[in-house]
């Protein structure tokens, strides 16, 4: 599987650690001094990337929904943040060592987070898997795409990338994802993280998760998810969009922390033996020893070993070769077995 190069410089892949992006979305009910905060918390438990939603009442819903739900305009207002404070939360970012991302709506946002925030990389909304041509508008950007792919079946998968690649940009993410909000263990089916590496074997694969802790996520590691996205709050006991399935700052550490333990402890297909657990051969392994006095000139038998620690000696391999040897000198019990008590030497 080729790497992704993000614009921040960080590599996505097989071979790397795992990716993760916070996902701030409107918890910080669109006042940008919370946004800010939550951006340090990120940053402290380990994240490489915050994300933010670039929707506004224009972006996101029709006149006709307005109009049915006249509310829910004034509602969407107000949780939105205003491109002015999109771009005062990339410095931030900048200057305090993490990445800035957010998910654009519009034609007209993806060329602002381009454009004005220098994001290292556009994520597409599970809501616009089967947009093509706005897939297609984003990909002639040339920037990474990290597309989710929730509600979508795989032919759309396979359409959305076949849009990407149109414009001649492979530099695709697909996030495994299930758009329920929260999502309970059993829809959430970790397993087609390992079938979209088989049928997209050009791009890496990671996971955008809407579960309400931890282990599933972290499990998805060693399925090789190389991205983890999952959503961030300063308190999840208060009132908020998506406060019901957001983690806190420490359950977000401690994901980070575990994951890429996940991700150190996978190591190699190839059996290999460590220099440290050969080291123990020595301590935990066991040896040949008489099981009883035997005298000068007796002819061993299998009978006469057994074997204990520790494997200094000759290994239990040995057993049956040493069989119909003779002692050339007298022996005691569970003394270790050694070439010199035999008359003839061993191979």
């Amino acid at each position: 599987m080729p790497d992704v190069l993000l614009k921040d410089g960080k590599c996505i892949g097989s071979g790397n650690r795992p990716y993760f992006i916070a996902e701030v979305n409107s918890s910080h009910n669109g006042d940008i001094e919370i946004a800010r905060k939550m951006i340090d918390s990120a940053k402290m438990a380990g994240c490489d990337c915050v994300k933010f939603q670039s929707w506004s009442a224009d972006s996101l819903y029709s006149k006709d929904y307005y109009d049915s739900n006249p509310i829910a305009k004034r509602i969407i207002s107000k949780f939105s943040l205003a491109e002015i404070e999109l771009l005062e939360l990339a410095k931030y970012c900048q200057s305090v060592g993490i990445a800035f991302a957010s998910t654009p709506y519009s034609r007209y946002e993806v060329d602002f987070l381009v454009d004005k925030c220098g994001v290292p990389f556009i994520k597409v909304a599970s809501q616009d898997v089967n947009n093509y041509p706005y897939l297609k508008y984003i990909a002639s950007k040339q920037v990474p795409i990290i597309l989710s792919t929730g509600m979508a079946d795989i032919e759309e998968v396979h359409k959305a990338v076949d849009a990407i690649t149109s414009q001649n940009n492979q530099q695709i993410i697909l996030l495994h994802c299930v758009s329920i909000y929260p999502a309970a263990p059993e829809t959430i089916n970790l397993n087609n993280i390992v079938g979209l590496k088989a049928l997209f074997k050009d791009y890496p694969v990671g996971f955008s998760d809407h579960t309400l802790d931890i282990e599933i996520p972290t499990a998805s590691i060693a399925l090789g998810a190389t991205v983890i996205e999952k959503h961030l709050t300063l308190d999840k006991t208060k009132m908020g969009m998506d406060n019901n399935m957001a983690i806190e700052p420490d359950e977000m550490k401690q994901l980070v922390d575990q994951s890429n333990n996940v991700y150190l402890s996978m190591g190699s297909e190839t059996r290999v033996v460590s220099a440290l657990e050969l080291a123990q051969r020595e301590k935990m392994r066991r040896s040949v020893v008489f099981v009883r006095d035997l005298p000068a000139g007796h002819q061993l038998q299998i009978e006469d070993f057994d074997v204990k620690r520790p494997g200094t000696g000759l290994a239990p391999e040995w057993i049956e070769q040493l069989a119909g040897f003779t002692l050339k000198k007298d022996v005691k019990a569970d003394n270790l077995v050694s070439s010199e008590d035999i008359i003839e030497k061993l191979n």
